[in-house]
Formats: structure tokens, C-alpha cells, sequence
């Protein structure tokens, strides 16, 4: 059985909960015996290269719940040839090729003579499966945006040739992730951190005949190449943009791949298929779209359960974060929220711990033995008619909220309000 041919662009999230649900899906198209491997030279000039792997390792097997291995291919142009071959070879047999987060042009420096973007391009022919994400995304299409190179250094827009892996299947384009980023605040870092401005000053240099797709961060788009259709998953949007023009489709939308091909002309004045929403009874809510986010809700009803003296609701926020916390470590766009989640979580942990000032402990626990040892005597002057002393410890209870009432079965009391 020929396996299809699944091309997935992911603007960001690609080891978040987010994309936990595509990868399954991805996966299970290809069989339960499907060979999973992710490809490490994008970050493979980062110190912490090898940990960045392990969190791919880890994050498929806890969350998507199947191995993955390592491409082994952290460089190319310095390690042993046999290294070399071994990783390459990985990546041949793989069903299922995963890159994600780096440096778009240290890949491509790394992958230029190489195999890879053969192999890469084989498995689009022939059958398997290729999830690229953030600056791997970027690599794919005709023109690259060296992101590090003019956001980070101020260089001046320019485009460089990426893998130009789209063309031969009639996509022309240059893929923008992290499309909708807002890291920048007052500054706008949407477009992968051009902004509007820079991308005009780009758009303008682009090869003839090519257009823009961009990729929402924690959204992917899934381009069956033998369905012939692009379906967009996740928590946002996917945006064809022609000369500054854009079209925007929603997760749950699915497209022809004509649209991609020729914005604007698929079926034009036919009444031809046009983008359709996938049906609502069969979308799931998504997760969160930051750990921030995750964070933010477990903290409200943290506080709503202190509010009401929930300690079950209570813990079980602070259960939710740590379950949360876990989920995004291996996002490695997340290494400071992580820092941020963990400070909000201890701290619930520690008002939890203060039970008394956190106002969780019964009320009537903390009066019970003050209620009991007033209850016993005002029984003992009963005892001796002294009826007026008895009157008055009653009263002195009722002052301080505490109810007493004498019944057939013996004294009984309740607290009216906190004392």
C-alpha cells in the first residue's frame, strides 16, 4: 500500500499541546508501524543541541505517544562522513521526517550539496510524511527570510534561496511562520519579526510569479498532495498574501490546493468549490495557546477556590498548572514562561501550605474545642441550677456567631457566620 504524501507547514508550537493532536493524526495516516524522525540541524549550532532533541524524544512519546528518533545530522559540513551517512540514512528509511526551531540559514548552509533536500523531495514524491515548523518552514519554499540576519542584526530585508522544495508541485512561494507574533508590543513583530514595513520592502523583491503563505504560530496547515486539498488545524489562521493583498482562512477551514496555487482563481466565475469550513460537531476545543495562558486560568480558579474555601478546588488548580508546566516544557520557544509558570506555581503551593491564611480550614475546626470546653461548663451549672450563668455562656456564644440549641438528643451548636 503506497503511503500518501502529507506536507505540514506548523508556525509555531510544533512541541506544544497544540500540535499534540495533528501529529497523531499525521502519524496514524501513515500506520501504526510508521517510522518517526526528527531532523536536529536547524538548532544544531546551539550549545544545548542534544537537550533540544531529547525534548523532541520525550514530547512524542509522552504526548503524542509514539517514538521518534534522531536524525543525528546536527552538522553536516563538520562531523565524520560516516556520522554523516548514518543520519542520512535515518532519514531515508523514515515514514516521517520533523524538523523545527533554529536558524533557517545555518540549515540551509548545512543542508547546500547535500542529500537532504533529494531526500526531503522524495518523500513528497513518493510517499511520507514532511512536518516542517518555524525556521525549518521557512527553508521550504523558493526565497527564505534570514530572520536572525535582519531582526537580530539589522541587516537590511533581503531574501535568501531556500530548498525550493514547493515549485514542482505548483507552489511558488515563500512560507512565513510565526505570521500572527505579537513579542514585540509596542513594535510589530508580526511576518516572523519583519513587520508590515519590511515585508513590503520584500514582497517587492521577490522572485516573478511568487507569493506569500503565512503560518500562525501554534496553527499548521496539513497539504495533502494526493487529496489535493490544504486543511488548516490549530488555534488560528493561515493567510495566502498576493502583492500585499491577503486572504485569511481559520483553523477548520479546508482549501483546494489550486487556492494555494493561484490565489483568487480557483473555480473564478464557475461557482467552484471555494474554502468551507470543516464541520463543528467534529472540531475539539483547542489548548491554550501559551503556557502564559494555561498559567492565567489555573491562577483564576486557584483564587476563585480560595475565595469559596474550596481546598479540593483549590489543589486541583495547582494540579492543573503542574500538569500544564509539563505539557509545554518541551517548547522551546517557552523557556521563559516556563521560569514564570513555575515562580506562579510555587507560590500557589505555598498559600495552599497556609491553610489558616488562605482561610481553607473549617471554621468549625478551629472553634470546636473552644465551643466544647464552653459547652461542658455551661452543662455542669445547668447541673446546678444556676441557670443564669448558664444563660449567659449562651449568650456569649451567640455572640461570636456560635448558635447553641438544646434538644431532645443533647446540646447541639453551628457557627452563624466565620468568627
Amino acid at each position: 500500500m503506497t503511503s500518501p504524501r502529507l506536507l505540514t507547514l506548523m508556525g509555531s508550537g510544533e512541541t506544544a499541546p497544540t500540535m499534540v493532536k495533528t501529529h497523531r493524526m499525521l502519524l496514524d495516516r501513515l500506520g501504526p508501524d510508521s517510522r518517526a524522525v526528527v531532523i536536529d540541524t536547524p538548532y544544531g549550532f546551539q550549545e544545548n543541541a542534544s537537550e533540544l532533541a531529547q525534548r523532541a524524544i520525550e514530547y512524542f512519546r509522552q504526548s503524542v505517544g509514539r517514538p521518534i528518533e534522531v536524525a543525528g545530522l546536527p552538522s553536516l559540513t563538520e562531523a565524520a562522513p560516516v556520522a554523516v551517512e548514518q543520519g542520512l540514512t535515518r532519514m531515508r528509511q523514515a515514514d516521517y521526517l520533523f524538523a523545527g526551531p533554529g536558524s533557517p540559514t545555518y540549515a540551509l548552509r548545512q543542508w547546500a550539496g547535500t542529500p537532504v533536500p533529494g531526500l526531503l523531495a522524495d518523500k513528497l514524491r513518493s510517499g511520507g510524511a514532511v512536518t516542517f515548523a518555524s525556521a525549518a518552514a521557512l527553508t521550504l519554499g523558493r526565497v527564505t527570510v534570514p530572520v536572525y540576519e535582519i531582526y537580530k542584526s539589522g541587516h537590511d530585508p533581503f531574501w535568501l534561496d531556500g530548498l525550493d522544495l514547493l515549485t514542482e508541485f505548483g507552489l511558488p512561494v515563500a512560507v512565513i511562520p510565526h505570521y500572527d507574533n505579537t513579542e514585540g508590543g509596542h513594535h510589530d513583530t508580526r511576518f516572523c519579526y519583519l513587520g508590515e514595513r519590511r515585508l513590503r520592502m520584500l514582497e517587492a523583491l521577490l522572485p516573478p510569479g511568487t507569493h506569500v503563505l503565512g503560518v500562525d504560530e501554534h496553527t499548521g496547515v496539513v497539504i495533502d498532495l494526493d487529496a489535493e486539498t490544504a486543511t488548516v488545524v490549530g488555534n488560528s489562521s493561515f493567510t495566502i498574501r498576493v502583492e500585499g493583498n491577503s486572504t485569511v482562512h481559520p483553523t477548520g477551514t479546508v482549501l483546494p490546493l489550486s487556492e494555494l496555487r493561484e490565489p483568487g482563481t480557483a473555480g473564478a466565475g464557475t461557482g467552484a468549490a471555494r474554502p468551507v469550513r470543516a464541520d463543528p460537531a467534529t472540531e475539539v476545543a483547542q489548548p491554550a495557546t501559551s503556557l502564559l495562558a494555561e498559567a492565567e486560568l489555573a491562577g483564576q480558579r486557584f483564587e476563585e477556590a480560595i475565595a469559596r474555601r474550596d481546598a479540593d478546588g483549590a489543589s486541583a488548580a495547582v494540579l492543573q498548572l503542574e500538569a500544564a508546566i509539563a505539557a509545554w516544557s518541551a517548547d522551546t520557544l517557552q523557556s521563559d514562561e516556563l521560569d514564570r509558570a513555575r515562580g506562579q506555581l510555587r507560590s500557589m503551593i505555598v498559600r495552599l501550605g497556609d491553610a489558616a491564611s488562605s482561610g481553607l480550614v473549617d471554621p468549625r475546626v478551629t472553634a470546636a474545642p473552644f465551643v466544647a470546653a464552653l459547652l461542658e461548663l455551661r452543662a455542669a451549672v445547668r447541673v446546678e441550677k444556676r441557670y443564669e450563668l448558664s444563660d449567659l455562656i449562651r449568650d456569649r456564644l451567640a455572640g461570636a456567631g456560635v448558635e447553641v440549641r438544646d434538644t431532645a438528643a443533647g446540646v447541639e451548636w453551628d457557627l452563624r457566620s466565620a468568627p
